[in-house]
Formats: structure tokens, sequence, C-alpha cells
């Protein structure tokens, strides 16, 4: 997968994985990561699907309705890439902070649905919920922070909602960040966010 790694300062710091939005690119959110932990590793990642031209995680059949199959074997795909990039860099796989927006929200969302161990917890902008109908691994341990637009016309409160209570049922640490606007990324959102972060363990 077409990506960028910067390596931090403090190896004890977690990785923070990036996953853009629709449209995006390995480049977009490099300056959250700034924000959000100035001494941590980065790994920013590139969708591999084009859509019109335009970098995805993962199919979708329309707006808000995602290619199931296709969202499985991509989840599959960004976990192996951690896995050897991991590997290749030197950082560690059991330390990683997915930042995702949108798209990239979704499919770090996806693989906390998927694989127990893929993530130590995760900032999610505006995500929906990736798959409905299946069991969650056990989760306990793992934090996440989940931003959404009380007027967010692609995903709905309900929607966020529901992902939050999907995550606690598998004693994820979740906590909801609402903002008046819609799907937008706001630097209210992402300095609330960087506030969460450095209330954990994730950068002791």
């Amino acid at each position: 997968m077409k990506h960028v790694f910067n390596k931090g300062k403090d190896p004890k710091k977690p990785t923070l994985l990036l996953l853009h939005g629709t449209g995006g690119n390995e480049l977009d959110l490099l300056p959250l990561a700034e924000t959000v932990d100035d001494q941590a590793s980065v790994l920013s990642v590139r969708g591999n699907i084009s859509e019109n031209g335009m970098p995805r995680f993962f199919k979708r059949l329309a707006e808000g309705v995602f290619d199931e199959e296709d969202l499985i074997y991509r989840t599959k795909e960004l976990n192996q890439f951690l896995d050897n990039a991991a590997q290749e860099y030197g950082f560690d796989r059991d330390n990683i902070i997915a930042i995702g927006y949108s798209n990239g929200a979704n499919i770090a969302a996806s693989l906390l649905f998927h694989y127990q161990h893929a993530l130590k917890g995760a900032i999610l902008h505006h995500p929906m919920v990736p798959r409905r109908g299946i069991k969650l691994p056990e989760l306990t341990g793992k934090a996440v922070f989940i931003a959404a637009g009380k007027n967010d016309p692609i995903c709905s409160s309900d929607e966020s909602i529901e992902l939050q209570s999907l995550l606690e049922n598998a004693n994820v640490n979740v906590e909801m960040h609402w903002e008046d606007s819609g799907h937008q990324l706001t630097s209210t959102e992402v300095a609330s966010a960087s506030r969460w972060y450095r209330s954990l363990d994730f950068n002791q």
C-alpha cells in the first residue's frame, strides 16, 4: 500500500496510523498527527481503491452503502500491511492508534470489528457502522474517540450512537464528541481528540 512513515522521537509512544477520507491521500492527515502527538511515529496510508479517480479504502455500492465483501477483503489487506510495516520499520505492532476521517474512520472501525489485536485504540472522525450482525471480538483495554456532527448528512446521529453502543458492548472505552456542524473535519474536534489522547496512557 502506498504510504509514508515518519519515525518519531520517542519509540515508547504509539505509532499513529493515519487513514484519509474519500479523495484524500497519505499526506492529508499529517498535520493532525503533529497536533495529537508530535513525538510519535506516523504511518500514513493511501487507500488502494479508486472511485472515479478518488482514493478510498474499500468499495461502496452507493453513498453510505458499503460493498461488504470488499470491506472484509480490504480490512484483512490493511491488517496484513500493518504486520509487514511493523517488521519493516521496527515499531511495536501492538501499540498502534488509528486516526481516521470518514472513509478512513470506517476502515479503522472495521479493523476493530474484525481483528482483536489490530489496534490499541482509535480516533474516529465521522465514522459509520462498518458491519452489522456480526459478533465483535473481545476489546477490553481498547479506547476509542468518536467525533460526530449533529447535522451530518452522510452519517446520522443515530449511526454514531449505534457505533458507540456496538463498541461499548465489546468493552471498548468510548468517548463521544459532538459538533453542531456536518461531515467536515473541524479544528475543535481535532483539539478535543488531542486532549482525549493525552488524558490516556497511550503516550506514557
